[in-house]
Order: C-alpha cells, then structure tokens, then sequence
C-alpha cells in the first residue's frame, strides 16, 4: 500500500517549503514532493502533498513540518490504494511548449510539426518543483540563443536530472560536444534511457552526449572536457551563487551561461555572483515565480 501526507495552506507558504526542500540536501529520496493549486478558480489555495510507500512516522511528518518556517498547517495523512506513488506523484504534468520544443510524458502525443522537436520524458522522471517554468524558460532561452547566432561547439548541462537540457542544446547545435552532469547517481540510467528513448547519441565526439556523477563543475571529465561555449544549469539559486565562480573559470571568454531555477525574488543574487565573476546579462525571462538568465563571460 501507498500513503499520502497532504498540507493545506496559501500559495507562499506552499512555495516556500517547496523551495526548502529543494534545499534540503538530507532529504528522503523515498519521500516524493510536490505542490499545486487546489483549483483553478483558487490561485492563492495551494496544497502540499507527499507520497511515501510506507507508513509515515515521526521522523518523516517531522522532516515536512520543518519545511515550513512559520506555523506548520495541519499534515493530513491517508493511505492509499496500491499503485505506483511516483508516478502518481508526477500524474496530470501537460506538455511543455517552448520555443521549437515539445516535450511530454508517453501518456501524451508527440505534435509532430515541422520544425519542432518532440522529446519524451517519463512521468516518474519529469519536471519537479518549479521544473515545469524554468524547464520552458530555458527551451525558449536556447532557442532565442540560437535564432540570435549563438554558436556552440562544446556544453555542459549541469545538474541534468533527466537529460533533457543537454538533449535540446544538441537539437539546436548538433554538431557540438555535449557533456551532462548530476550530483544523484540514479541520473545516470535516467538520461542514458532517456537519450535511447530520445534519439540522442551516447559518446565522447561531436553530436554525442557523455554523462557523468559530479559535485557542481567538481569532476576531472568536466575539467578536462571544457573550457565550454555555454554552460547550462537549472538547479538552485543557493547553489547558483556558489557556482559562479566555476562556472565563469570554465567557460570561453565571450562564452554564454545559462542559468534557472531560482525565484524572481532570487535573481538580484545571482546576477550579482556573476557579475563579480566578469558576466554580464545578456537577457531574461521570467516564466511565472522563475527567473531564467542569459549571462555572457567578457572577453
């Protein structure tokens, strides 16, 4: 059997301890998060649910009370009937449409248009957390790139989760040396199926994909792979502002960054880590809540 732990409160208080779990690095991975509106016609009533696949304990309400850092809202728990919780957890994601992208879970269809480029995700895979915007920011981000004549000839995405990035950035500069990376060991199999299931080559050359665990830019492959034309990386502002410096280091001068995954409210931080760094903005977008930016190292 499955259980569920759901919390109920505003839009900010939901948001919020979304963002602390993004940050919380000890966290379960056996506990899946997610949040979402209640209803349409509610914005501002958000709920937090929590799907695990045994019986909640102390140690585990009490690792989601501690996301919140006021009152903590009542956590309802049920059990549910047996199913897939992840998945379920993942359940109801809509296509992203982005730029020249389409990207979806199997239980949706592939637009197949000219000039637009389908990719697959699992649902169990796709999107967490404020995913959704910042994943269709950064696809129009690279295609406005590319569209500008932006050329790349060696990437890295950075914090890859599902391969997703660094499959489009090979759509849009096909020729280029792509490498992908994630702190989780569980990413590997993720973006190596998903590239199989993608039609994205595995390998070291031009037009293929390497992948590999690592720490930030912290990892000899990445050392030795680079310096990079742009860097991609769609993780955390905390993490974001910690990185500058390395991403700034590996990249060409005149070299471009990409960077989401942080709040609005977020953004003066980071562009203020990369400017100490010698970047400067090239462009923004903000997709909801999320900031998507478009640094360039100076020459």
């Amino acid at each position: 059997m499955s259980w569920k732990i759901t919390a109920f409160a505003p839009r900010s208080v939901i948001e919020g301890a979304l963002v602390a779990h993004e940050d919380a690095f000890d966290w379960d991975p056996q506990i899946v998060l997610s949040g979402s509106e209640i209803a349409e016609d509610k914005p501002d009533d958000w709920q937090l649910e929590a799907w695990l696949a045994d019986e909640p304990g102390d140690a585990e309400k009490g690792a989601i009370a501690a996301l919140f850092s006021g009152n903590v809202p009542e956590l309802i728990v049920e059990q549910l009937p047996d199913t897939d919780w992840l998945v379920t957890s993942q359940q109801g994601l809509e296509p992203i449409r982005a730029g020249r992208f389409h990207v979806h879970t199997p239980e949706h269809p592939a637009v197949n248009e000219p000039g637009v480029t389908d990719f697959t995700i699992p649902a169990s895979q796709a999107f967490g957390t404020g995913q959704h915007a910042t994943t269709a920011g950064c696809l129009s981000m690279l295609t406005h790139m590319r569209k500008q004549g932006v050329v790349v000839r060696n990437c890295a995405d950075i914090g890859t989760g599902t391969g997703l990035l660094a499959f489009a950035a090979l759509t849009l500069w096909p020729s280029a040396l792509a490498t992908a990376s994630d702190i989780d060991q569980v990413c590997v199999d993720v973006v190596r199926d998903n590239a199989a299931a993608n039609g994205i080559a595995m390998g070291p050359r031009g037009g293929q994909l390497v992948m590999t665990v690592a720490d930030g830019m912290n990892h000899p492959l990445l050392a030795a792979r680079g310096p990079y034309d742009l860097i991609m990386a769609n993780i955390l502002a905390g993490p974001l502002v910690s990185l500058a410096p390395d991403f700034a280091t590996s990249l060409v001068p005149g070299g471009h960054l990409v960077l989401a995954g942080l709040l609005e409210t977020q953004e003066a931080a980071v562009r203020s880590a990369c400017r100490r760094t010698g970047m400067r903005l090239a462009a923004r977008l903000v997709n909801g809540d999320w900031s998507i930016l478009w640094l360039r190292k100076r020459r």
